[in-house]
């Protein structure tokens, strides 16, 4: 069964500056990383790989560099990835990128049973926490937030039980599967690279699919 994390390339935001006339971020110059919150999407979906045998594949939408976020999630463990790069995703608000993304999950779907898509809580860009519960609406999937824990995954009952991180409290969820979940950073600590990993995913091709494709 397959897990699809959705990851997004950056402006290091440490290192950015806003522009005085038009209100915006200045990014030219400024390094890109791999949006936070998605590391950590990252790596529950490489640790429920590991308990239970999922495929997982990283999707990005961006511009073609953003295949160097998509090369670092290859190189921590992931089984593919997909960039979704198109002059015609250009500027696209949480809405567009929501539908662009859950078209490939569908494409993905068709071809592999789904079981799970992972999202970071929110972009650090953005911030608006939207695209992740956008997706799940567009592709009718359980939708489940602000996750911080995994408990078990039934994949013959197709149920997931997990806990979600509440203001001075948690709950506890039972849902059916396939699922959408935004994790929170708290869920996990996200593992370095092994250098075989690196190496062979700066070799590694990256596939791409673009408006027409999808």
């Amino acid at each position: 069964m397959l897990v699809v994390t959705c990851v997004k390339q950056v402006p290091d935001t440490t290192q950015v500056s806003i522009d005085p006339v038009t209100n915006t971020l200045i990014r030219e110059g400024v390094p890109f990383i791999i949006n936070p919150y998605d590391t950590h999407a990252l790596e529950e979906s490489l640790r429920l790989k590991d308990r239970y045998g999922f495929r997982v594949v990283a999707i990005s939408m961006g511009p073609p560099n953003a295949d160097v976020t998509l090369r670092k999630a290859l190189a921590a463990g992931v089984d593919d990835v997909v960039l979704l790069s198109d002059r015609a995703f250009a500027g696209a608000d949480t809405l567009a990128t929501g539908r662009v993304l859950a078209a490939a999950i569908a494409r993905l779907a068709s071809q592999e049973e789904l079981a799970l898509v992972l999202c970071g809580q929110q972009t650090i860009d953005g911030d608006t926490a939207q695209v992740g519960p956008g997706i799940a609406t567009q592709l009718k999937l359980s939708q489940l937030t602000l996750v911080d824990r995994v408990d078990s995954v039934d994949l013959k009952a197709r149920r997931i039980v997990l806990r979600r991180k509440l203001e001075g409290r948690h709950e506890m969820v039972e849902s059916r599967l396939p699922a959408l979940l935004t994790v929170v950073r708290e869920i996990n600590r996200p593992r370095y690279p092994v250098v075989p990993r690196r190496l062979a995913a700066a070799e590694a091709t990256v596939t791409v699919w673009n408006n027409q494709t999808l």
